[in-house]
């Protein structure tokens, strides 16, 4: 089975002082550099993705700006691929899917941003695309939401987005576990 790293929206404006900071984000991602690392050292695939906003109105991700930029500690090396998006899911209008049957990748290990949005978004389609995946909870990283006048703490939305996803899914690990089985 052949497995790629795929890092998603791991943008400096989630970090803080980001104009979208994601409480959490650099703690996961010195986890997703963990991972990144560990790929590069055994020539395994990695893709990064990042997102660039196109919707009018769009506070962070915006185009040419700073905060749009993938943050240093996982910055990509020359050819290393690294896909455009403008929506949620990493397979919409981008070359993912293409890339990814091109390059015979059965398994995804996926890390990055945020939770409940993208991670969980790429992750179900993937799975529904024939995919296997693998979620790294620890080098992922959630905000707060509220609904209905309750409000939801960031610890507690990662929880619930992790345990929606493992099993049918992905398997969700920390990114200990992911790397004593790489």
């Amino acid at each position: 089975m052949s497995i790629a790293l795929v890092l998603i929206d791991i943008q400096n404006d989630y970090f803080p002082g980001g104009a979208m900071e994601v409480p959490g984000a650099t703690e996961a991602a010195a986890r997703a550099a963990e991972l990144l690392a560990a790929f590069r050292d055994r020539s395994l695939p990695i893709v990064h993705i990042r997102h660039i906003a196109a919707r009018p109105g769009a506070t962070f991700f915006l185009p040419d700006t700073a905060g749009a930029e993938l943050h240093p500690s996982v910055r990509p090396l020359v050819g290393e691929p690294v896909f455009q998006k403008h929506f949620p899911s990493g397979f919409r209008q981008t070359p993912l899917l293409a890339h990814l049957r091109q390059e015979n990748i059965s398994q995804l290990l996926v890390a990055g941003m945020m939770t409940q949005m993208c991670i969980d978004t790429t992750v179900r389609a993937a799975a529904d695309l024939g995919f296997s995946c693998l979620v790294a909870h620890d080098a992922c990283a959630a905000r707060a939401l509220s609904f209905n006048g309750r409000e939801v703490a960031a610890q507690d939305v990662q929880a619930a987005y992790c345990a929606a996803l493992n099993g049918l899914f992905a398997r969700v690990r920390s990114v200990s576990e992911l790397l004593a089985d790489l």
